[in-house]
């Protein structure tokens, strides 16, 4: 099972990094939406942990790339701004789950697991 993490805090990624490699998935990262792009060219993931809220490219624009090239991926949105139309947005746009930052370790893994089987 293979993650990219897509955050522009580097401190938030790397916490993210440790808690999904402890619990046995591969994990990559992008500091921003335009990394994240260019990475998705050329890998394949079996989820996306996608902050909305990031400078030049945001969460949707990657979302859009997504569900486009590869629409089984699975996406799970993160943000510091916790805002029920983003997450309706998010949901119409083809993600899987929408978590509000700052997370709880327990609930980000009940997220993956729950996207997972979907």
């Amino acid at each position: 099972m293979h993650i990219l993490t897509v955050d522009d805090d580097d401190s938030f990624r790397i916490i993210l990094e440790e808690i999904l490699s402890k619990q046995g998935y591969k994990v990559s990262a992008a500091s921003e939406g335009s990394e994240a792009i260019t990475l998705l060219q050329k890998h394949k993931y079996d989820m996306i942990l996608l902050d909305i809220k990031m400078p030049t490219v945001d969460g949707f624009e990657v979302l859009k790339f997504v569900k486009k090239k590869n629409p089984t991926t699975k996406v799970i949105m993160l943000t510091g701004y916790a805002d029920l139309k983003l997450a309706v947005d998010a949901k119409n746009m083809g993600a899987d789950d929408f978590v509000a930052k700052p997370i709880m370790r327990d609930d980000l893994i009940s997220s993956i697991e729950k996207a997972l089987k979907k």
